[in-house]
């Protein structure tokens, strides 16, 4: 009995995976392929830093989604008093009331997310 013959396999099967790859990489290069942007803190002095840079670009993009959704809810509320304005039901007092607690929230929410993202 051959005790060799699976490390055997194992390094022609390595032997022959390490140009196919290099090959697949030309081939996707060759394509026009888009490459991989590097994080906006750069790419760091390994692959934690570079791991924690890309996070941080996605709590990034977290954070400005949240702003992007308080500015549309502060308008949808803004909107829909105005129309209450033409029924009767809300006063032009109240409208100005809506708009400058909207800003206020949306000023507050703006500060708490720079804070929060400047601790990363």
């Amino acid at each position: 009995m051959n005790h060799h013959a699976p490390h055997r396999l194992t390094m022609s099967v390595a032997a022959l995976a390490a140009p196919a790859f290099s090959m697949l990489s030309s081939v996707a290069h060759a394509q026009g392929l888009p490459t991989l942007e590097d994080p906006s803190r750069g790419t760091g002095s390994g692959i934690i830093d570079t791991l924690r840079n890309y996070s941080y670009d996605m709590v990034m993009l977290i954070a400005l989604l949240v702003i992007a959704s308080m500015f549309i809810g502060v308008s949808y509320h803004a909107y829909g008093t105005y129309a209450e304005i033409h029924t009767g039901r809300k006063t032009w007092g109240q409208f100005g009331l809506t708009v400058a607690v909207g800003a206020i929230l949306l000023v507050v929410g703006i500060w708490l997310l720079t804070r929060a993202t400047g601790i990363l």
